[in-house]
């Protein structure tokens, strides 16, 4: 088997930093021949000046300096932590400078004079162990990384979605994020933007689900004074307040299809037309989009522009759903739990063994944002050291066992609109054994068939009683009663119109 050996790159910077101009011509004759761009400094501070602004792979550091200490530079690169194989030459070497030198980072000390085999030596075994070094913490990174620009998770199916932000972030290329709701998709939309190389500009975020479609074309591409009832101003749009950066167009499947049109000819020419306007205005935009639901079926269903779906689509992340990302429940619960705490005060630090069993058998349908949610909840609600199941908020907090292939299912509707899959059981009760209360199976068929006079409602009036009244609590405000119900206001809203049919087909 082949053994793994860093190769030296034939532009390897070596910086010399040497009092002495003879000195520093000999050690640079040295290393004339070698695969090495030498640079040679006569004091401190232009050798710092040149570290800052092109850390060198190797050093060359002459101790005594006439401005100030070689070892302050060692130190400070020592404790800026700075990949950089550093090789102490002085002419007044003693023991205590040497393990000084050695505490701070530096691969060798030598004494002058040098001959040029120990200097080649010496410097090339500083350059392999340094770009050794590189690279274990390089493959260290790559599959052990816990925290990634605001994900936390060490998991496999992280670790990947990670490698493919480092490949594609320095990229002008789309990406298109699919995953269920609350798994992140604005986090790795915010990955992105941070990896690459417009993390000083703008990062503008819009959710498409979430804003009436009258108004989304004005949201994105902006409007003049007078183009509709309302702009009394012009307004810049979010692709002329990202330009430089990067727009993030989440629920990007709920756009409608003359929208979708226009859009196309964005990502095509970076070019638009603000509503009402006579003129185009061009931007430069890193365009990053997300959805949760199934893109190829919304193509195939005619909801979905087929053309700008591969426009889009060039670079697809799609992120797992928190059941997928063993071991990753128990690290963001304790993550949530330290932070909640620290912010109210509280004592809460552990979990009891039963509550962490129960969070990895849990199929958590509204994945990171509903296990954010509990904690939050138990939290706000309860001081003790230690949470306990009966902390727990329903569904949680019941006594039915939650397995990770509950015997029925409810859809029920959850953030963004997504359909996801509960466990009914926990919920209803519908996972009970129907042979341990035959009583139920005879009574069941009349009940279905006939509900009139049942003192049990139907699930529908009771979600519009609870969407209505949180309307009515926040004064019309839709946006505050979404957040106060847990969904997205496109939830609401689309549930708001789902009466309005209702209605008009009952007339």
């Amino acid at each position: 088997m082949a053994q793994l050996e860093p190769a030296l790159d034939p532009l390897t910077k070596v910086l010399i930093i040497e009092d002495s101009l003879t000195q520093g011509a000999i050690y640079r004759g040295y290393l004339r021949d070698q695969p090495y761009s030498v640079t040679h400094v006569p004091d401190g501070r232009s050798g710092m000046a040149a570290i800052e602004r092109e850390p060198p792979l190797a050093l060359l550091l002459d101790l005594q300096l006439p401005d100030i200490d070689g070892m302050e530079i060692l130190q400070h690169i020592y404790e800026r932590k700075m990949p950089i194989a550093v090789v102490v030459i002085t002419a007044h070497g003693s023991v205590d400078r040497a393990v000084d030198a050695m505490r701070y980072g530096a691969f060798d000390f030598i004494e002058k004079p040098l001959t040029q085999k120990r200097v080649l030596v010496t410097l090339r075994n500083a350059i392999e162990q340094r770009q050794m070094s590189s690279l274990v913490e390089r493959l260290r990174d790559d599959f052990q990384r816990e925290r990634y620009y605001g994900f936390i998770g060490s998991s496999l199916p992280m670790q990947a979605v990670y490698r493919i932000i480092d490949s594609a972030a320095p990229s002008r290329a789309t990406l298109f994020i699919t995953g269920e709701s609350g798994t992140g998709k604005e986090v790795c939309a915010q990955a992105i933007h941070r990896r690459s190389g417009r993390n000083a500009a703008p990062f503008v975020a819009i959710n498409c689900a979430a804003i009436p479609r009258d108004l989304m074309e004005s949201e994105i591409f902006g409007h003049v004074k007078g183009s509709f009832t309302g702009a009394v101003r012009d307004r810049a749009g979010a692709a002329k307040q990202a330009d430089g950066g990067t727009l993030f167009l989440d629920e990007i499947s709920e756009l409608d299809l003359d929208l979708q049109a226009k859009l196309l000819r964005f990502v095509q020419s970076s070019q638009f037309q603000p509503v009402g306007a006579n003129r185009e205005e061009k931007v430069d935009v890193r365009l990053v989009c997300a959805t949760n639901r199934d893109p190829f079926e919304q193509v195939a269903a005619g909801r979905f522009r087929e053309d700008l779906f591969y426009r889009l689509h060039v670079i697809p992340i799609h992120l797992p759903p928190l059941r997928e990302r063993n071991g990753d429940i128990l690290q963001l619960a304790h993550h949530f739990l330290y932070q909640y705490s620290s912010e109210e005060g509280k004592q809460l630090h552990a979990f009891d063994p039963e509550v962490e069993g129960l969070f990895v058998r849990y199929r958590w349908p509204g994945n990171v944002r509903q296990l954010q949610n509990v904690i939050q909840h138990v939290v706000v609600l309860h001081d003790a050291d230690c949470v306990t199941r009966a902390m727990l908020p329903a569904p949680l907090s019941h006594d039915l066992p939650l397995s990770t292939k509950p015997s029925a299912e409810l859809n029920i509707e959850t953030t963004n609109g997504a359909t996801s899959r509960a466990a009914s059981g926990a919920t209803l009760g519908a996972n009970a054994d129907p042979s341990a209360n035959p009583k139920r199976d005879t009574e069941a068929p009349s009940r279905r068939s006939n509900n009139q006079g049942s003192p049990i409602r139907r699930l529908k009036d009771i979600e519009r009683e609870a969407i209505e009244s949180a309307i009515d609590h926040f004064d019309g405000n839709i946006p505050q009663a979404a957040a106060a119900l847990g969904v997205s206001p496109s939830t609401i809203y689309r549930k708001r119109q789902t009466w309005d049919t209702d209605a008009e087909t009952d007339e």
